[in-house]
């Protein structure tokens, strides 16, 4: 099973750096959430980047959380929404943001499988 980068990514690109098999691309443009996908197919899913995500925005799919609790201050940018800081204590659901990463790789703009 893959993972998914969700809308708590601020694009920090600490993932990148260290997937042993460069399966975390960026989106296209990249002015748009997310910056950062995980080919399903490329994942080997070995976790190295979630510990290097410092907004916790990488789950694995099936730990995707549906009653995600934000603290104070964590920032969240959705897909087709704006950017915003949590107060601390709003609940969001993040399962939202994992058919968009699947999209992007079956005919996402600008990904360019070869």
């Amino acid at each position: 099973m893959t993972h998914i980068i969700t809308s708590l990514c601020l694009r920090d690109g600490a993932c990148v750096e260290v997937c042993p098999v460069d399966c975390i691309v960026p989106g296209q443009p990249e002015n748009e959430w997310p910056w950062y996908y995980i080919d399903p197919d490329t994942c080997i899913d070995c976790g190295a980047c979630v510990p290097e995500c410092p907004f916790e925005a990488i789950f694995v799919e099936d730990e995707v959380p549906a009653a995600y609790e934000m603290a104070a201050g964590q920032e969240r940018y959705p897909l087709g929404g704006p950017r915003y800081a949590a107060d601390g204590g709003e609940v969001v659901d993040l399962t939202v943001d994992i058919q968009p990463n699947y999209d992007f790789f079956q005919s996402g703009p600008g990904y360019d499988a070869a």
